[in-house]
């Protein structure tokens, strides 16, 4: 079987396509050395100072919907899986599309302009035509087969995972290095992820305000800051300054992905209480480094903590800060749940994703060739 992947976001590290796209494509080398697997890619361009992607949306949009259709048809490719939410309207080949997430469609403040939701309505409708359709939680399943009508049976769940280099960090000279680069405190609680208005970190300051007079810790959060406050992207320390929190919270700015693991092992309790995720893969990452977690029970969180975390009401600053304090003063609690998110990171692999996501090509071909 010659299958054809849409590698558009190969080479953008940072981008959660692009670390799905990769992992996937390595752990299929490793399980499936029969089939035949090809790259399309767009014509490299110049790169541009002012956006995201190598190509322009006008480039992007043309290559997912007329270049690389068209090169699956030339090349006798049996089976097409496109790693991202933008398959063909008109695919030429059986097409599997992998949608991480409905987040333009469930939540309004993501919607953008004319031509963003035109761009969702389009990549939608070319959803419902795919053959199959991969997603990455169950709940994420349940929001393909309410919003986009797409029938259970064409529905398949893939797991992501933790990627190897995740892995509890023992070596005191390497935790001191990370510690010394990002100007860490000895003891800290930690959020790292987006600043995006969903992933909810006002709620993080307010109830870490509620500790301040309670415990001697610091929060530190991680991640590129907004270049400016928007209500999309609302800068967090526009809300530090009004809480009176610039003693005791500490920015570290964008974390290169060899310091993640040792910033994690590092915090007493990873936070992340976001309102919507079509995975969470910073809560499995911080569970994987054996670091207790406080999550969101909404979407797709509850599946991925488990027994690994606390579950709070995302929106209750209250409750949060309550966790928070349990976890900080009961060294038995903590030490428990270390090694229960331990136990739940290793139920995700790479391996598991890619025999998933090889049983959905081999379904949607019919077994032939396989």
């Amino acid at each position: 079987m010659r299958i054809g992947i849409n590698a558009l976001f190969l080479g953008l590290p940072g981008t959660g396509s692009e670390q799905y796209t990769r992992h996937l494509l390595e752990a299929l080398a490793k399980v499936d050395p029969a089939n035949e697997y090809l790259l399309f890619g767009p014509a490299p361009a110049p790169p541009t100072s002012n956006t995201q992607y190598p190509i322009s949306n006008l480039a992007k949009l043309w290559f997912e919907q007329m270049a690389f259709p068209l090169a699956c048809r030339r090349a006798g490719i049996d089976l097409a899986h496109v790693p991202y939410f933008a398959s063909p309207f008109f695919p030429t080949v059986p097409i599997v599309v992998t949608v991480h997430d409905l987040i333009p469609l469930i939540l309004p403040a993501y919607r953008g302009s004319l031509l963003v939701r035109l761009y969702t309505r389009l990549v939608a409708a070319a959803a419902r035509k795919a053959e199959a359709v991969i997603t990455v939680s169950q709940a994420s399943a349940r929001d393909l087969v309410r919003h986009l009508r797409i029938p259970p049976e064409r529905v398949h769940v893939t797991y992501e995972a933790a990627g190897e280099a995740f892995q509890p960090v023992e070596n005191e000279a390497q935790l001191a290095a990370v510690g010394q680069k990002y100007a860490l405190p000895k003891r800290y609680l930690l959020y790292l992820g987006g600043f995006d208005q969903r992933k909810n970190v006002s709620t993080v300051l307010r109830g870490f305000t509620l500790l301040v007079n309670k415990q001697q810790t610091q929060l530190v959060i991680a991640g590129k800051l907004p270049e400016r406050d928007t209500p999309l992207f609302p800068d967090p320390r526009l809300l530090v300054r009004e809480l009176g929190l610039e003693e005791r919270v500490i920015f570290t700015g964008w974390v290169s992905e060899e310091d993640k693991s040792g910033l994690l092992s590092g915090a007493m309790v990873f936070v992340f209480p976001s309102l919507y995720e079509g995975f969470g893969l910073p809560a499995l990452e911080a569970m994987a480094c054996g670091t207790p977690v406080i999550a969101s029970n909404r979407s797709s969180l509850p599946e991925v903590v488990g027994e690994g975390g606390i579950l709070v009401e995302p929106t209750d600053a209250e409750s949060l800060a309550e966790a928070m304090e349990a976890l900080l003063t009961d060294d038995a609690l903590r030490a428990e749940l270390r090694q229960q998110a331990l136990v739940q990171a290793a139920k995700f692999s790479w391996e598991k994703t890619a025999l998933g996501t090889l049983a959905v090509y081999r379904k949607t071909v019919g077994g032939r060739n396989v």
